[in-house]
C-alpha cells in the first residue's frame, strides 16, 4: 500500500449534514467536503479522498504561469 492510499478521515455531523475531512499524513494537506448525513459513510469518504487526491495532484503539478502584470 503506497502512502497515497493511507489517509486520516474525520467525520463531523452538523445537523442533517456531514463534514468529512481527508488528511494526507505525509504532507499534512487537508481537503474537506460537506454532504447529506444520510449519504452513507463510504460515499462521503470516497468523495473526500477524491478531493484530497485532486488537491495533491494539483500541488505536484507545480505553479502555472498566469497572465497579467504586477503593479
Amino acid at each position: 500500500m503506497s502512502s497515497r492510499e493511507r489517509y486520516i478521515i474525520e467525520f463531523h455531523q452538523v445537523g442533517s449534514y456531514m463534514k468529512v475531512s481527508a488528511i494526507d499524513p505525509v504532507t499534512m494537506v487537508e481537503a474537506s467536503i460537506v454532504g447529506p448525513a444520510n449519504a452513507g459513510e463510504e460515499t462521503l469518504r470516497r468523495n473526500a479522498v477524491r478531493k484530497l487526491e485532486y488537491v495533491l495532484d494539483k500541488r505536484l503539478s507545480g505553479p502555472k504561469s498566469r497572465p497579467g502584470m504586477v503593479v
